[in-house]
């Protein structure tokens, strides 16, 4: 279908609410009546040609007392779905009285199949009707949506003389016209659009790196296609489409099996309707509604092919709640075991949830077949990025990266959807991969291959035509250096965060002074014991600045020994809060000396060797740093810090408890294109333009 026609379909709904559904509601709750009423429509339209045959059947099954009937009446139908009551949409224009018109409205969706019935009920659309007929605005709704002048049929309409006048419109274009409808519902009620609708070119794009890399892998048999997060169910039906084309091609027998789930209830209730009205019936059962993080409707099934587009940017505070709290989440889903990790923690921060549809897919990897599992799914930037060694968004892509299954990211144009510009990428993640392909992940920028859209959709202003769906499913297949792609080794995104700490450096002012202060405090406490101690520490020490506090505790617990008072660590504690300053001249505060062991000096990990002890020194908090060291460094974490941390900081050493692995992703630091400077005698020859005119503008002013 051309721009133009669906803009006119798009704009003529839309125009309905405007012509009949103002003053009586307000703008937000157009969609209340438009989408249900879009989706009534559009089976109406595809039952409209055997509602004889339907009628036919019934008086038939009736006459013969079969209680159920919906498979006979389904059949004559020639769909998954039917209608038995005496009318079509059309029929019910006519009606003048009100009273009638709401009875036989009511009877006419009572007449649905019950899963027709569950839709209607996901749109809560039968609480609209006593207001429409209050308002008297129904009659008019209807025979606006049964108006000659579109057509929501999948049949086109005919000139007499053959010609196409309204071209039919195929699942996918009626899921675009009900999410560009959703989509101007939520800009007029300021709402964020939290699942971005995904456009056939993309879809399409998604499907072809989904397959066509392993076309030789597929055999006769049924496969299982997965989307977590499936909205109006495009991405679904464009695999499908795509699979069943490409085994025919190669002549394979295969079939498809569709599953999905959708937080969503009008989306949801879109999705079904497409199924049925592609004829699959039982499919359309496939489809759940619900939180796929929080209440997984396919728990314990594995796929083959798995493509979403998951809602990103969007909070998942109530699924993190109901799975138990950040700190009690034991969903296998999203806390694994990798490595000598017992339990790697995969949950990323409560604003945006977008990764953990991610590592749900991945949960349902098939491992005991040659063919495996391919995701490939939709996110934006952060997910390259977000995230600190140890966070969740990073321990996903480490967990992905180290089991070697991210096959290669692909980064889009910008807006390539509907509903926001922002930059994309789609991750391509498999559990096979080529042996060629093993430990290396493909990076390919698609992000100038484009097509202008000659007018915008949305955010949408530009295409992926067939022609740049080749070129760049071939990048991908071709696996190459080249202007767009690069690979690189898997480790080359990881890297090591090590914490850096310099010792703790205390110098202790005995002077008179602060002995005086301390001991007002003393005589406040009732404990002039301690002050004694002070006292004469401070008389050995000539009331000075004691440059090694550990030579002053020393002195501390020989007077304290010596006058026969005990010093526990509160009391400790509470001289050092009121004598120690931190001075870089003073020697370093000893933590832990190790009285066994071998003895051996070893910056690195801040143990020093004294009179054949091993020295551990106290950190200070105020002077710890951060360094991330990447994972292909030469030496490793021994080397990069002796060559970039201790030549300015001698003294410091490498928490090693706290050392963490990390991986990040960016785009800008493979494909960065610097910007050509203008030579000087460009910019100097553009000045001396510029003072000419300023000259002969000065000059003419002067003169006037």
């Amino acid at each position: 279908m051309d721009n133009q026609t669906y803009n006119q379909i798009v704009n003529f709904i839309w125009g309905i609410a405007d012509d009949c559904l103002r003053d009586v509601y307000v703008r937000g709750k157009y969609r209340d009546v438009i989408l249900p009423m879009t989706v009534i429509r559009r089976l109406d339209a595809v039952l409209e040609p055997t509602k004889a045959a339907v009628l036919e059947m019934k008086e038939a099954l009736d006459k013969a007392g079969v209680i159920e009937q919906t498979a006979g009446l389904c059949s004559a139908a020639g769909q998954a779905f039917c209608n038995s009551s005496p009318f079509v949409l059309k029929d019910l224009k006519s009606r003048a009285k009100q009273q009638q018109l709401k009875a036989d409205f009511i009877a006419y969706l009572d007449g649905f199949s019950p899963n027709v019935q569950e839709i209607l009920s996901k749109f809560e659309f039968r609480n609209q009707i006593d207001r429409m007929i209050d308002a008297n605005i129904l009659g008019a709704v209807i025979e606006k949506f049964v108006s000659p002048t579109i057509n929501l049929s999948i049949h086109p309409v005919l000139e007499d003389n053959g010609e196409v006048k309204l071209p039919g419109l195929d699942n996918h274009t009626m899921g675009v016209i009900f999410e560009e409808l959703i989509r101007k519902f939520n800009e007029e009620n300021n709402e964020e659009a939290g699942e971005h609708f995904t456009p056939r070119d993309v879809v399409e794009l998604m499907a072809d790196i989904s397959i066509l890399p392993v076309v030789d892998k597929i055999k006769d048999g049924s496969y299982l296609v997965y989307d977590g997060a499936c909205g109006t169910g495009g991405m679904l039906t464009i695999a499908e489409e795509r699979l069943l084309e490409i085994a025919n091609k190669y002549k394979k027998q295969v079939s498809i099996n569709l599953f999905g789930q959708e937080i969503n209830p009008e989306t949801y209730a879109i999705t079904k309707a497409d199924m049925l009205l592609k004829g699959d019936g039982e499919q359309a059962e496939n489809i759940k509604i619900g939180s796929t993080l929080s209440d997984d409707q396919h728990a314990t099934k594995y796929f083959d092919f798995m493509l979403s587009n998951p809602p990103y940017g969007k909070s998942w505070k109530t699924d993190l709640d109901r799975l138990g709290g950040k700190g009690d989440i034991t969903d296998t889903r999203f806390v694994v075991s990798h490595k000598d990790e017992p339990e790697l923690k995969m949950i990323p921060r409560s604003s945006d949830g977008q990764l953990l549809f991610l590592a749900n897919k991945i949960s349902k990897m098939k491992h005991n077949t040659e063919l495996g599992s391919r995701i490939v799914e939709v996110h934006n930037g952060s997910s390259l990025f977000t995230g600190d060694a140890g966070q969740g968004e990073s321990n996903l892509r480490r967990y992905i990266i180290e089991n070697d299954w991210l096959e290669a990211i692909i980064a889009l144009p910008e807006n390539m959807f509907y509903n926001t510009g922002i930059a994309t990428f789609i991750w391509v993640v498999t559990n096979r991969k080529a042996p060629h392909r093993q430990g290396k992940v493909q990076l390919i920028d698609a992000t100038a291959m484009k097509s202008p859209l000659r007018k915008n959709l949305g955010n949408k202003n530009c295409e992926l035509t067939p022609e740049i769906r080749n070129e760049i499913t071939k990048l991908l297949m071709n696996f190459a250096e080249t202007e767009q792609s690069k690979v690189f080794d898997n480790r080359e995104f990881g890297y090591y965060k090590v914490t850096v700490e310099r010792p703790l450096r205390l110098a202790v002012d005995l002077s008179e002074t602060n002995l005086d202060k301390f001991e007002q405090v003393c005589q406040v406490t009732d404990d002039m014991a301690v002050m004694s101690v002070l006292r004469e520490v401070a008389k050995q020490l000539d009331y000075a600045m004691v440059m090694d506090y550990n030579a002053f505790l020393k002195k501390l617990d020989q007077a304290a020994d010596n006058l026969d008072i005990k010093l526990p660590a509160k009391r400790i504690n509470f001289i050092k809060s009121q004598f120690t300053e931190v001075n870089e001249q003073a020697a370093p505060v000893i933590k832990k000396i190790h009285k066994a062991g071998k003895a051996e000096k070893n910056s690195l990990y801040g143990l020093y060797d004294i009179e054949n002890k091993i020295v551990e020194y106290e950190p200070d908090a105020a002077l710890r740093d951060t360094e991330q060291i990447p994972l292909l460094h030469e030496g490793g974490i021994g080397a990069f810090f002796e060559e970039e941390v201790l030549p300015f900081a001698p003294d410091a050493w490498i928490d090693v408890a706290k050392t963490q692995i990390g991986y990040e992703i960016s785009f800008t630091k493979y494909f960065y294109k610097p910007v050509k400077l203008r030579s000087l005698e460009e910019i100097v020859a553009d000045i001396k333009v510029l003072e000419a005119e300023t000259d002969g503008l000065l000059n003419e002013i002067i003169g006037g």
